[in-house]
């Protein structure tokens, strides 16, 4: 993100080498979980009480300023404004295209191939609220994406991690196994557009903080 280190920033729009945050008595998931993560930031939030309307109109839903995750990208509001915009359009706008449960799984079988314990747990649960398939999507969760879940999901999971794995080896043999799993044109485009956007997305959330385990898991 682009600091803003003009006079007239305001804290929101600034971040200083004093504002890392360490957590030595973190509650931190010990697995991939389908359940209610918490994440902490390293470095310092935009104060609640320092966003203006600027700040909102880039969270896009005003209760985001709630979490210390959107209040760290807000700092570059008009950005984040992009990436919301983007993410809402990949997942609710199911009009036509991917069911909203493969669009979830797309997510959470890159999340859960990069290693990003957080968005794999929120696009875990979603997945499995939309398809009804709970402990299918639990296997990816405990075996990794290489888990047998039906050949149309294996599809969508494989055709994700080789987009997650390096965006170049995704390629014909995936739209090849995707087709033949059933899936459209539009489904394709749907799919890729999941993957990728969390590809990119569970790297920012990796590089920025850490995720935190309910009060009823123990800790490391």
């Amino acid at each position: 993100m682009t600091q803003t280190t003009t006079p007239e920033s305001t804290a929101a729009e600034r971040t200083t080498p004093e504002s890392t945050l360490t957590y030595p008595d973190l509650a931190r998931p010990v697995a991939f979980t389908q359940a209610n993560l918490g994440w902490v930031p390293w470095l310092e939030p935009a104060p609640v009480e320092e966003l203006t309307e600027r700040h909102y109109a880039g969270l896009v839903d005003r209760r985001r300023a709630e979490s210390p995750y959107f209040r760290l990208l807000v700092r570059d509001p008009e950005t984040l404004a992009a990436r919301t915009k983007t993410d809402n359009d990949i997942f609710y706008n199911t009009a036509g295209g991917l069911p909203r449960a493969e669009r979830e799984l797309a997510a959470a079988a890159t999340s859960r191939r990069n290693g990003c314990v957080f968005c794999a747990s929120v696009h875990a649960r979603f997945a499995s609220h939309h398809s009804k398939r709970a402990d299918d999507v639990q296997r990816l969760l405990d075996d990794g994406v290489t888990a047998d879940l039906g050949e149309r999901w294996n599809a969508v999971v494989a055709a994700s991690v080789a987009l997650t794995e390096t965006p170049v080896g995704f390629g014909a043999q995936e739209i090849a196994r995707l087709r033949d799993a059933g899936l459209d044109d539009l489904e394709i485009a749907d799919l890729v557009h999941g993957a990728a956007f969390f590809n990119w997305a569970n790297r920012l959330m990796l590089s920025l903080g850490e995720p935190e385990a309910p009060a009823a898991e123990g800790r490391e």
